[in-house]
């Protein structure tokens, strides 16, 4: 099966993630199938704290991939700031 999930990167105490398309099989850092966005949850200034390609996203899940809570809280503030822009 075929999820969207969170990928950690960054520093210790500074955590970065990627949002990514992957065989639920795969290790949460491992092989993923697409890169289709990033969560910055300590950004601060001119950081961005969420960027993601809803278009990409809606297609995966209509091709039958599940998203991850954290992942489907997420669209659901992409969606609300490009409403917002």
């Amino acid at each position: 099966m075929v999820k969207i999930r969170l990928s950690r990167g960054g520093a210790k105490g500074r955590p970065f993630y990627h949002v990514v398309v992957t065989d639920q099989r795969s290790k949460r850092d491992g092989r993923n199938i697409e890169n289709v966005g990033y969560y910055n949850p300590v950004a601060s200034g001119k950081d961005k704290r969420l960027e993601l390609n809803v278009e990409r996203v809606k297609e995966w899940v209509g091709k039958g991939a599940q998203m991850s809570d954290k992942v489907a809280a997420l669209l659901k503030e992409a969606g609300k700031q490009q409403v917002a822009a």
